[in-house]
């Protein structure tokens, strides 16, 4: 067996381990995990320095699991946009495949937590459906392999993936969500990462949210997949009582450049049912990237976005006076100290590029991020 699989089946899966680890209730743990799955690795479980702390909260069941019964399972309606299964077109040039419904650890407050956990890979006949898709839909440049985590996959699977996309000629980019650096380091392995660099322009979007998850094996793997030729984002979720404080999330960010990845998403916590205690204000996002912006390196700082319910999109959203006052001769703005700066229009001898909204309208459009987003996890 490899190393990583025999890592992985040592993990915290139930109730009675987890009470024999962290001295929990194992009855009051049963009846959530009966309902949503649990599974601690061995990293994780190490990183867990007292009970409540950030890492347990992440990871450890918690009875309000089961006491938000108003929310919708699945709040970004995927599964209305899935036109063969496994697949998911939302934008208009890319699309999400999601390969697997297992993960190394179940984050409590996993925007899929309706389908995480059963068994099963993506089966061949399956991935043929999509690839045939995808052949069809010469729009699409740009795949997100998801789940679950695309890299607890066999590396025999995963390449079979990888190299059935790569037949698409349309198809210019691959990207894969991946919680597996963090919490399983020893599955990146030399092997993997060959496999990986056969199939560039390979991305990676790995799932971090609190400074300790970054340790010294956990940085190693990540180096290991930028080394591979992976550019390496990070998307971080907003999560109450974890990392709702600007300082952790400093610590975060400079951590995360420190293993050569770069901040790309922090995510207002979805409308999961399951998951709602997690969930901070929006004004709380925006006070962060407020104490980030100008106060540490433009690449630390993410992009604050809300996953619009109902299948809208990712919506960025940015501290609300930055722009203070926008008319045709001028734009009035607010730097990181609160200092005020006047910057000129372009004469109207020089013409316009794009026709003058009211300044009502360019206010509220740049204080709200616009509309749209980029790419899904």
């Amino acid at each position: 067996m490899e190393e990583w699989r025999r890592i992985l089946a040592n993990s915290v899966v139930k109730a009675k381990d987890l009470a024999d680890h962290l001295g929990v209730d194992p009855k009051e743990i049963e009846a959530i995990v009966g309902e949503y799955p649990m599974r601690i690795t061995p990293t994780v479980m190490a990183t867990i320095k007292e009970k409540g702390d950030a890492i347990w909260r992440q990871v450890v069941p918690d009875p309000a699991e089961l006491e938000d019964e108003d929310a919708e399972a699945d709040p970004l309606v995927e599964d209305m946009m899935s036109p063969v299964p496994h697949l998911v077109h939302r934008y208009p040039d890319r699309v999400l495949l999601m390969v697997t419904n297992q993960c190394p650890i179940y984050c409590r407050f996993c925007t899929r937590k309706r389908l995480v956990g059963k068994p099963g890979f993506l089966k061949k006949g399956e991935l043929d459906l999509a690839i045939a898709y995808l052949r069809d839909h010469t729009e699409v440049r740009d795949v997100i392999l998801s789940g679950g985590d695309p890299l607890l996959l066999p590396d025999h699977l995963l390449e079979r993936i990888l190299k059935a996309l790569r037949t698409i000629p349309h198809l210019e980019i691959i990207r894969i969500g991946s919680r597996v650096p963090g919490t399983l380091p020893e599955r990146i392995t030399p092997k993997l990462c060959e496999i990986v660099k056969k199939y560039h322009p390979v991305y990676m979007n790995l799932h971090f949210n609190h400074p300790d998850e970054l340790t010294p094996e956990v940085k190693a793997a990540c180096g290991m997949l930028a080394d591979a030729g992976v550019p390496l984002g990070a998307q971080t979720v907003l999560l109450k009582g974890i990392n709702d404080d600007p300082e952790i999330m400093k610590r975060l960010v400079h951590q995360l450049l420190l293993a050569r990845v770069k901040p790309y998403y922090l995510y207002q916590a979805d409308l999961t049912k399951g998951t709602n205690h997690f969930r901070t204000t929006v004004e709380t996002g925006m006070s962060i990237i407020r104490a980030l912006q100008g106060h540490t390196s433009g690449m630390a700082v993410p992009h604050f976005v809300i996953d619009a319910p109902g299948g809208g999109g990712k919506i960025p959203v940015l501290p609300a006076d930055y722009l203070v006052h926008l008319d045709e001769d001028i734009a009035v703005l607010k730097n990181y100290e609160n200092k005020t700066f006047h910057y000129p229009q372009p004469t109207k001898s020089n013409g316009r590029e794009l026709p003058m909204v009211g300044a009502h309208s360019a206010l509220t459009a740049c204080r709200n991020g616009g509309n749209g987003g980029m790419d899904d996890l």
